[in-house]
């Protein structure tokens, strides 16, 4: 077995990118304090061909070195907006038809395997803080939330890994492409 060199991958361009059938979802950033974990939702969001990532709050923006550091380049390939409220981004998704989900543990939250989007209805994930998660004031004006199910004795996942686990799981849901 060999390993394939990056030319062996196929992997399109950034302007092949923006042209691209993208997945319906979109990412929204509730004040994420690390520009490792914002590179990191970067680079996962343009391998899975995410519509759009929301940047709020205290959440860096591009062109950043530190984001770059984990992005490489999906920065500049992923479409992203900077909205200063969270709750801003949330409610112009919601005036846009979007169905948005916190990504949260919180009463009657819906364990991720047991999540079905709609391939039909615009869906929108909001990740949180790495100290104190989504804010109250958003999941209050999220349409529900969807919870990773965990078994050890730590809380939650890091907001990196979190944003990898969801955007994987509701990719194979919302597309055909596997």
């Amino acid at each position: 077995m060999r390993k394939l060199r990056n030319r062996e991958l196929n992997r399109i361009s950034v302007s092949e990118f923006k042209k691209a059938e993208k997945t319906p979802l979109v990412v929204v950033l509730d004040n994420i304090r690390s520009c490792n974990n914002i590179g990191s939702v970067f680079r996962t969001s343009d391998a899975l061909l995410i519509k759009k990532i929301f940047l709020c709050g205290i959440t860096a923006t591009p062109p950043n070195k530190d984001i770059h550091k984990t992005a490489l380049d999906a920065e500049k390939s992923v479409e992203w907006e900077y909205v200063s409220e969270t709750e801003g981004a949330v409610e112009k998704l919601k005036n846009e038809g979007y169905k948005v989900y916190a990504i949260e543990q919180v009463e009657n939250s819906i364990l991720l395997p047991d999540f079905s989007p709609s391939k039909n209805k615009k869906t929108a994930v909001v990740f949180g803080n790495e100290v104190k998660g989504v804010k109250q004031t958003v999941v209050d004006i999220c349409d529900g939330s969807i919870e990773i199910p965990q078994f050890g004795t730590k809380h939650s996942f890091n907001i990196s890994v979190s944003a990898g686990i969801v955007l994987w799981s509701l990719f194979q849901k919302l597309t055909d492409k596997l």
